[in-house]
């Protein structure tokens, strides 16, 4: 019998209509959109507007473009996991609010926190699920909504991020395509320098907590940059070296979208030219959880069965990872 391996055969993403950009952005603090290009590649960044607007707004519309793409009856969904930092509520789980939205009246559905690493983590239970026999249909979801955790008045912060969602449906294949090999790591001792101070359990929500604007992401940006520039490019590098992939033979790397030199770093680790690696870090910004599922949303068009993706993340915490993808189909036709 044939190993079952989760196919990716579906994909669907959401950002709102709102465009920050870094014109906007010199308004409001002091920074440039020179500034900012040069040292991020950022250009521009989505932002939810509108009150009583949470992640699973996203997530509710990312779903339905995947679902209206594929013809995915949503009543067949068995799993739903959304990766996000930033949920609606702390409970309960905005999985749970997309999955009824959404029509999955079949499917139980959880959150998955884990920062920019969020969709990768997910990505490989989800795999993890179908492989096993036990379900047919994992919807897997990344996104958050930065906006509503970033202080506008912190320029190290405020100019990374943005909002946005993505997701992918996952089948089982017993052909040589799918989820093949990942490899995910994590160090609590990132907490020193990418974190958010209260509104958790150890330290909850108090009038000193918001006085103080410890509810906000807090973030020593050139410590964070080495321990991304390393790991990150050095997990793409082992999965692909263990697979026996090389520069040649990989089609796409899909790199978490932080910062264009992290991203330059880990394409030429992984011995890739940059015609070869996804990027819409200039009109998107640092959607976290969302940025791969994002980037195989803007890209679908041009993926083609059989190419070899090199998915990598890395995000706080900390947690990194990389993960080797076989694609299954050609363009946005999904096979059935």
């Amino acid at each position: 019998m044939n190993k079952i391996r989760a196919a990716i055969t579906a994909v669907g993403g959401y950002v709102p209509d709102y465009i920050l950009t870094n014109k906007e952005l010199e308004t409001m603090v002091e920074t440039t959109d020179e500034w900012i290009t040069t040292r991020t590649g950022i250009k521009e960044r989505r932002i939810l507007k509108g009150n009583n607007q949470g992640v699973s707004v996203m997530g509710i519309a990312a779903v339905k473009d995947m679902l209206a793409k594929s013809g995915t009856d949503p009543k067949e969904i068995d799993l739903l996991i959304f990766a996000t930092i930033t949920p609606d509520m702390t409970f309960p789980a905005s999985s749970n609010v997309v999955a009824t939205a959404i029509g999955a009246v079949n499917a139980f559905s959880y959150d998955m926190g884990a920062a920019c690493s969020g969709f990768l983590y997910a990505l490989a239970t989800g795999a993890s699920f179908i492989q096993s026999g036990m379900y047919k249909k994992v919807v897997v979801i990344g996104g958050d909504k930065m906006s509503s955790i970033l202080d506008y008045t912190d320029r190290t912060t405020c100019i990374i991020f943005g909002d946005g969602a993505g997701c992918v449906l996952l089948e089982p294949t017993t052909e040589d395509e799918g989820v093949m090999d990942y490899i995910l790591r994590s160090d609590g001792s990132g907490e020193t320098y990418l974190h958010m101070k209260a509104g958790g359990s150890r330290l909850p929500a108090s009038h000193e907590t918001v006085d103080k604007r410890q509810h906000f992401v807090y973030q020593e940006g050139s410590a964070v940059f080495k321990f991304a520039v390393t790991n990150m490019a050095d997990v793409a590098a082992q999965v692909a070296e263990r697979n026996g992939l090389t520069a040649d033979s990989i089609t796409w790397l899909v790199p978490h979208q932080a910062n264009k030199r992290i991203i330059d770093a880990t394409a030429s680790r992984v011995g890739i030219t940059e015609d070869k690696v996804m990027m819409n870090i200039e009109r998107y910004g640092n959607t976290t959880a969302g940025t791969l599922p994002l980037l195989l949303w803007d890209y679908e068009k041009q993926l083609k069965r059989g190419d070899n993706l090199i998915l990598a993340a890395f995000g706080g915490g900390f947690t990194w990872g990389a993960m080797y993808v076989k694609w299954a189909y050609d363009g946005t036709r999904v096979r059935h």
